[in-house]
């Protein structure tokens, strides 16, 4: 009896740790947009709208596998407005999504090759 009760103690501690530990992991991918030069995964897509008033692009693009997003369209905001200056309605894109403040947003933006 006394070995199951400290077998079960030393599980939950583990699992308790474990678990903090993830959610600390996930809470830092999440907040922080990926490294220049980094292996981002990239989405193609075409651009539908841009509002560089607002910092707003509308794609048209594949799953967002990273983000487990099917394919569709949606306006996303961008994490530096001036990768709007060089895209417009009708342009081929590749580009990377990640969660910022809670937000799905494209943190990297090219012409498509």
């Amino acid at each position: 009896m006394k070995l199951s009760m400290t077998l079960a103690i030393a599980l939950l501690a583990f699992a308790s740790t474990s678990q903090a530990q993830m959610s600390a992991e996930v809470k830092m991918t999440a907040a922080s947009p990926p490294a220049a030069g980094s292996s981002a995964v990239l989405t193609e897509g075409v651009v539908q709208q841009v509002d560089a008033k607002t910092g707003v692009v509308t794609l048209k693009h594949d799953d967002i596998t990273n983000m487990k997003m099917p394919a569709m369209t949606m306006a996303f905001g961008v994490a530096d407005r001036k990768m709007l200056d060089v895209v417009k309605a009708g342009d081929k894109v590749r580009f990377h999504v990640e969660m910022l403040k809670g937000v799905p947003t494209v943190t990297r933006l090219e012409p498509a090759r």
